[in-house]
């Protein structure tokens, strides 16, 4: 197991074992700084349980760290006036019709879904939905 992967380990043990949903992704360091990435926003207990494992690191070889990568981000998307219920039948629109439409469209090209789409109908007499 590399260093890198040692500590990724590390960390994320420290933060199960204080009960966190919390996961340390990614690691980079430089001359002056370390960055350590989360799959979320971290909470002020997850980011003790971190610095605590820091502090508690004798050395930190700068070559066993990865090297850095493009920032993710998350964004949310709206789709509105979507049809709640298929052309021509009383089936209501599904998850997987709404990522196969997706994946079709130029325009989701370099996009991953991080969830599934969920299909809202607007109201009870609604045939429109939110996506």
């Amino acid at each position: 197991m590399s260093l890198f992967n040692k500590h990724m380990f590390n960390i994320n043990r420290a933060l199960k074992n204080i009960k966190s949903d919390t996961i340390a992704d990614f690691i980079h360091a430089d001359n002056r700084k370390l960055t350590i990435t989360t799959n979320k926003v971290a909470f002020t207990l997850d980011l003790n349980t971190i610095k605590k494992y820091i502090n508690n690191v004798d050395n930190i070889d700068l070559e066993d760290v990865m090297l850095s990568r493009l920032p993710q981000s998350k964004s949310y998307l709206k789709i509105f006036n979507i049809s709640y219920l298929i052309k021509n039948t009383n089936v209501s629109i599904s998850t997987d019709i709404v990522e196969r439409v997706l994946h079709l469209s130029y325009i989701f090209n370099n996009i991953i879904l991080t969830s599934k789409p969920h299909a809202i109908k607007v109201s009870l007499k609604s045939d429109i939905a939110v996506i």
